[in-house]
């Protein structure tokens, strides 16, 4: 071969450029030695070559030159190429063995899978068939005789265990009431102002104090819409559900002017879409958002919320004293997490089925079951929180985990004794 210093003397066409402008290894000069003559002379340098024992695994050569191993797997069961030495016996018995134990955990993994997803399957299964069966109980036994089997112990406990969703809108409808006597006469009524109101407001004078106020109301209604349950995609501009929602919440700034569209309304509205029809859904809204807790937020009675919040805190201290003690030292104060829960009521912070659910005990309960399920999610995560700081609790709080376990939050939220020094929710 020739050196380095001869290779630098020959004319430049005689050589391969590309080696020098990317950085490649110079070509070698004279004849390529064949693989096996390779193979050859490594076995004699190392004493491996020998007559006597031709068939040894030391001396095996691969027969299948072409393969090209597609995994790790491969390279564990295949010989080496033939201008390598060849595995020793141990190795290759070390490899088999390693590949035997892949092959089997792999089918241990494999077998997990396949019970974790028949055992989902099975879960679904009985799902499926105790909401079938709830369903007609709700039916043909309690929606008939609502007014005489609401209250019993065995709805009660039917409640508890959510509602079916073929029924619950019927359900959410009763437990709310109508005490404000709306018709679907007056929501047309509201419906139709509002839509006036849509068609003038760009007509109407800037200077114009009102005019300014219902601008920015629709606007603010237009910007909400646009961020309820957007994973669901159908609220949005050109949703199925967009127009019914705009209209509701619409219709609602006309029928209580005095208190308009609030952030938050949205998300109640639009849970309620998705249960009713869109009058029905109307009523339900317009009588929810009357009860005095809603009524308190909505309207930023800050006398009033400051009131919910003590109570609120006298049940934490009764129930989770440890993490009372926590927040108490970290000044964590519950408007910080509570007031976006109950503008929601948990349609924006827990997942929709699970928000669901719980609106479904809240129908029963009222707004003791809302502060009680903070309580229940405050115990769910107490481990969690107590080892956090201020900043990382907040925004724990404000932005819970998706995957929330709504069976654990139920068991927690039943551990929650509501009573204070023999006072209940109200009395205190």
């Amino acid at each position: 071969m020739s050196s380095p210093a001869t290779r630098d003397t020959q004319p430049v066409e005689n050589r391969d450029p590309g080696w020098k402008l990317f950085g490649k290894v110079p070509p070698r000069e004279g004849p390529v030695k064949d693989p096996k003559k390779i193979q050859k002379e490594y076995e004699t340098k190392s004493g491996r070559a020998g007559a006597s024992n031709p068939t040894s695994p030391r001396q095996s050569v691969r027969k299948n030159l072409d393969f090209e191993p597609l995994s790790t797997t491969a390279l564990i069961l295949e010989d080496r190429p033939a201008n390598l030495p060849a595995k020793p016996a141990e190795e290759a018995q070390k490899h088999r063995q390693q590949y035997e134990e892949m092959v089997a955990l792999a089918k241990k993994r494999e077998m997990k899978e396949v019970q974790k997803r028949r055992k989902q399957l099975e879960d679904r299964c009985k799902l499926e068939e105790s909401i079938g069966t709830a369903a007609q109980i709700w039916n043909q036994e309690i929606l008939p005789n609502w007014s005489a089997t609401c209250t019993s112990r065995r709805v009660r406990d039917l409640w508890w265990q959510g509602i079916p969703p073929s029924v619950r809108g019927k359900v959410w409808s009763l437990a709310v009431g109508n005490d404000l006597n709306i018709t679907h006469e007056l929501f047309n009524i509201c419906l139709s102002r509002a839509k006036e109101k849509w068609r003038t407001s760009l007509c109407l004078c800037p200077v114009d104090a009102g005019s300014s106020d219902r601008e920015s109301s629709l606007e603010l209604i237009k910007l909400d819409i646009s961020r309820t349950f957007p994973q669901l995609c159908i609220f949005q501009q050109g949703g199925p559900y967009h127009d019914v929602l705009h209209s509701i919440l619409g219709a609602y700034t006309c029928y209580r002017p005095d208190v308009g569209y609030v952030q938050g309304m949205s998300f109640i509205a639009a849970v309620l879409i998705l249960n009713l029809d869109t009058a029905d859904a109307f009523i339900a809204f317009a009588n929810l958002l009357n009860k005095p807790c809603q009524m308190a937020f909505f309207r930023v009675d800050h006398s009033l919320m400051l009131t919910y919040f003590a109570a609120f805190e006298v049940f934490f201290e009764e129930n989770l004293p440890k993490l009372f003690a926590h927040f108490k030292n970290n000044n964590l104060s519950p408007d910080i997490y509570l007031i976006d829960w109950i503008f929601t009521l948990y349609s924006k912070s827990l997942p929709l089925d699970l928000a669901c659910r719980v609106w479904d005990v809240f129908c029963r309960d009222g707004e003791e079951f809302l502060f009680r399920t903070a309580l229940g999610l405050l115990r769910l995560y107490q481990d969690v929180l107590t080892s956090m700081d201020f900043i990382l609790m907040a925004q724990f709080l404000t932005r819970l985990p998706d995957l929330l376990p709504g069976e654990q939050l139920f068991q927690h939220i039943a551990s929650i004794h509501m009573s204070s020094r023999n006072r209940k929710w109200a009395q205190v």
